[in-house]
């Protein structure tokens, strides 16, 4: 074990001598290995992040969470113009889906809408989202409350006009003065505040809004302003299943009801689509996927030509130390001492120019994170994985240089060093 150490001492120094003596020449050698680690472990990193911050976003909803309305989240077999005509889904199919449907944990109706102003006295919130929906909605994203509450079923039935601010939109009418029991103006109608949510930040997936800007309000009040009919208005209805139940056969269900609802007969195609949140989410995983392998492709020419200039670097050490390495043969060390003091070398070479860029990538990760608002994160897994990239290429690219040092003949060493 001693001689191990001493090997890597010994290496250690001849890396560290090599970059003194022929600074140029083992920096340039290095540089292909540092930008290697560099690009496959900053790409690791960015998607990593990525996947992060959109499993973060989705995470206040179910991934079993169903969204059934006129459109569909991705593509179709139905032509576009024969989606248009489908009929939008209705106040009535969802009482009927509420009372109707096993295995259902709770029901939501929504409209997605256009944004509007809110104001508070002289102030004005501008582009703001806003959500009318259903009580139910609580019971199906996620929401946490600096102040006060959500809308009760009676209120959201008996559409009473109150609402629940995003901290952004609290933050613009109100500053740091108390919302609560506060009157809005919104619709040109005036609404009294019975909640603020905490601020979540940016999110990369909102379906449709970021809860710090939005404004949530009873449906039935909307739906008493401007009927059902309303061309501003996209009505959707938002199901979590219980946690037990198949998926695949409450969508059955689902669609069979509403079938049934709408008059639909056999062999006429569905006039409304089932969307499953995982299946949004499988389309994600897909992605970054994708992204990864793009990343590693991308890395790896940089990788294969740092694997060269190590190499290179190795095979001219080999050459300058061919009579040090006849010497010590002389004197007995092994056939195998010499080999594993040059792989040593190259892969102490290759570690320096990872940890250099892995630096660079950690430096770029608190530059971004600070900048945008947008958690850049390097793991410990990657700065692992990036450590095991640099010893394997200082494996592979100091294997041959490492062999042809140990097959020296130690005569024939010495005499060519003089």
């Amino acid at each position: 074990m001693l001689v191990y150490f001493r090997l890597l001492k010994e290496s250690f120094g001849f890396a560290m001598n090599a970059l003194r003596n022929n600074k140029l020449r083992t920096l340039l050698s290095l540089l292909g290995v540092t930008i290697g680690i560099f690009s496959i472990i900053a790409v690791l990193a960015a998607v990593d992040s990525l996947d992060k911050k959109i499993k973060a976003d989705i995470s206040g909803l179910d991934n079993k969470s169903i969204f059934l309305f006129k459109y569909c989240f991705g593509p179709s077999d139905v032509e576009d113009w024969k989606i248009d005509q489908f009929p939008d889904v209705s106040f009535d199919e969802y009482n009927y889906i509420k009372d109707n449907v096993n295995g259902v944990e709770a029901v939501c109706y929504q409209f997605f809408t256009n944004r509007e102003s809110v104001k508070y006295d002289d102030k004005t919130a501008s582009s703001v989202s806003i959500k009318p929906c259903t009580y139910e909605f609580i019971d199906i994203e996620k929401l946490e409350f600096t102040q006060g509450r959500f809308f009760n079923e009676q209120e959201s039935n008996s559409g009473k006009n109150c609402v629940i601010l995003g901290h952004e939109v609290a933050q613009s009418l109100f500053e740091d003065s108390d919302p609560i029991d506060k009157e809005i103006r919104l619709y040109g109608q005036k609404f009294i505040v019975i909640g603020v949510l905490k601020k979540v930040g940016e999110r990369m997936i909102n379906f449709g809004s970021n809860p710090d800007n939005t404004v949530y309000v009873p449906i039935n009040k909307v739906r008493s302003m401007f009927g059902d009919n309303n061309d501003l208005f996209t009505p959707i209805i938002i199901i979590r299943p219980e946690a037990n139940v198949e998926l695949e056969n409450i969508k059955g269900e689902l669609t069979q009801k509403l079938r049934i609802k709408r008059g639909l007969k056999s062999g006429e195609i569905d006039t409304f689509f089932v969307n499953v949140l995982k299946g949004a989410t499988d389309q994600i995983d897909a992605i970054i996927t994708q992204m990864n392998i793009m990343g590693w492709i991308i890395a790896g020419f940089s990788l294969l030509v740092g694997g060269f200039g190590i190499a290179n670097i190795m095979f001219v050490s080999v050459k300058e130390r061919t009579n040090l390495i006849g010497i010590q043969k002389s004197l007995g060390a092994k056939n195998k001492f010499i080999l594993f003091q040059f792989l040593f070398e190259a892969v102490i070479l290759c570690v320096i120019g990872g940890a250099i860029g892995l630096f660079l990538v950690w430096i770029i990760a608190l530059i971004l994170t600070n900048a945008l608002d947008f958690e850049f994160v390097l793991s410990l897994k990657n700065m692992a994985l990036g450590t095991s990239l640099a010893i394997v290429i200082g494996l592979i690219s100091g294997i041959l240089p490492a062999i042809s040092a140990s097959k020296l003949d130690p005569v024939e060493a010495i005499r060519s060093g003089m």
